[in-house]
């Protein structure tokens, strides 16, 4: 048998490749370009606005975040972070490079924000009932996802007028 004797593959598909820019600038637009719009929480499931949420606080607070901090804060397995992420990255909220770090884009920055937000607001209001701070963070968590912008956005006009 010659050496260079090489077996038939069946794989016709080109090698794939990491398309991502090197910095994370977003695009030049031209002038005829349609305006973009700016990501809402309908863009995400409760699980990714949890993710994007705590991977915000995290690099607030500590300059970066990992998967082992994302899993403690969670309560969930490293595996299930390390799935997660990859479909974070998948969907263009994170660039995510294993062992080397974790980026929001624009559009996770975007939700993320908004999640904080709504989370701000409902636990403000909940204060006003004099409510014990465990139980206002147990029903901010499951509120926060599910609390309509028409409604969020009365409250926080009644909240922000009532200082």
């Amino acid at each position: 048998v010659s050496s260079d004797h090489r077996l038939p593959t069946t794989d016709h598909r080109p090698p794939t490749t990491d398309h991502r820019p090197p910095t994370l600038r977003p695009p030049t637009l031209r002038p005829s370009d349609p305006p973009i719009a700016m990501p809402t929480m309908q863009d995400s499931t409760t699980a990714v606005q949890d993710y994007l949420e705590q991977i915000h606080n995290l690099i607030e607070t500590k300059g970066y975040a990992r998967a082992v901090e994302i899993a403690g804060n969670l309560g969930v397995s490293q595996a299930s972070v390390s799935a997660m992420l990859r479909r974070l990255d998948a969907e263009g909220f994170v660039v995510h490079e294993r062992y080397r770090g974790l980026v929001l884009t624009s559009k996770g920055r975007a939700i993320a924000q908004e999640i904080i937000e709504r989370h701000d607001i409902l636990t403000r209001l909940l204060r006003r009932f004099g409510i014990d701070e465990e139980t206002i963070y147990r029903d901010v968590e499951g509120m926060e996802h599910h609390i309509s912008a028409q409604t969020l956005d009365r409250k926080s006009t009644r909240l922000n007028s009532s200082h």
